[in-house]
């Protein structure tokens, strides 16, 4: 198995309505076992909410929508939402839980996102990636 790393509910999404992206190509990856996606019931909630949103049926009916929730949900491992940290803040608080779970969750590599919120952090422990940083690290 591949490195841990906890995917921004943007990676998801992606890899939800263009599975040839890359966010797509990076979900294959975790299929194949080239890394290993950690995830909380707060991440899979925001998941769910997102995709239910009407601005998606252009790509996923409703049910395409909740296999896809259910797919990432046995796909990952699931581990508690973390407690609020107030260590580490980012400039939207709603991606405060996303750091707070890559750092609570033994031996993970990297947080994976698209959110600038996230990749502009700096000195952060795991780093942040992108997700074609991340994919070209799983493609050695």
């Amino acid at each position: 198995m591949g490195p841990r790393a906890v995917a921004d509910t943007n990676v998801w999404v992606a890899a939800a309505i263009a599975p040839h992206g890359v966010c797509g190509q990076l979900l294959r990856a975790a299929i194949a076992g080239r890394w290993e996606p950690i995830a909380s019931p707060l991440l899979v909630e925001e998941l769910a909410e997102v995709l239910a949103r009407r601005k998606f049926r252009r790509w996923l009916t409703v049910e395409d929508a909740k296999r896809f929730v259910a797919a990432v949900s046995v796909i990952a491992e699931l581990n508690p939402d973390p407690p609020p940290s107030g260590t580490v803040s980012t400039a939207d608080p709603d991606d405060d839980y996303l750091v707070g779970l890559a750092q609570a969750v033994d031996d993970v590599a990297v947080l994976v996102s698209g959110d600038p919120h996230l990749t502009e952090l700096v000195d952060l422990r795991p780093p942040v990636m992108t997700p074609a940083e991340f994919l070209a690290t799983r493609n050695d």
